[in-house]
């Protein structure tokens, strides 16, 4: 059943939520330092990879960042071979940013030592404990959704 709005035991879930995801988060990044990228260069690359090909000034909304600085991550993808540019099939004069094979290679194995860390730390848990955060994860991705 819904909780009504306000209601003060949802504020301490969203409070320790948002402190165990800060917490998780950071622990599964410490896999990152695999892939050789900095925190900003990793993260756009993965828009890329799983949202593109987009323009820089999508590429800056997704990231949070003013379009001079998209500019530069990009150039350092580029200059690693990790993403390329091509020319919007409807604008000629807008380009997108695509991940090339090695991107997505490369994005793909971090992403699977982040995955790895988590299952061990999710393999402590008792059978029920994981049916339970299992539902949790649902949950999420239903919150998520909207």
């Amino acid at each position: 059943m819904p909780q009504s709005p306000g209601d003060p035991r949802a504020a301490a879930v969203a409070n320790r939520l948002h402190s165990a995801a800060i917490h998780l988060l950071r622990r599964v990044r410490t896999q990152d330092d695999a892939m050789g990228l900095t925190a900003p260069l990793a993260s756009a690359l993965s828009v890329v990879v799983f949202g593109g090909p987009l323009t820089l000034g999508a590429l800056a909304r997704a990231e949070q960042v003013r379009p001079p600085t998209i500019t530069r991550v990009v150039a350092q993808l580029e200059r690693l071979g990790l993403v390329g540019r091509e020319p919007d099939p409807k604008d000629g004069r807008v380009q997108r940013v695509r991940a090339t094979a090695k991107g997505r290679k490369v994005l793909e194995a971090g992403r699977a030592r982040r995955v790895a860390s988590l299952t061990a730390l999710i393999d402590a848990l008792a059978p029920a404990e994981l049916v339970t955060l299992e539902r949790a994860a649902e949950l999420l991705e239903r919150l998520l959704r909207g």
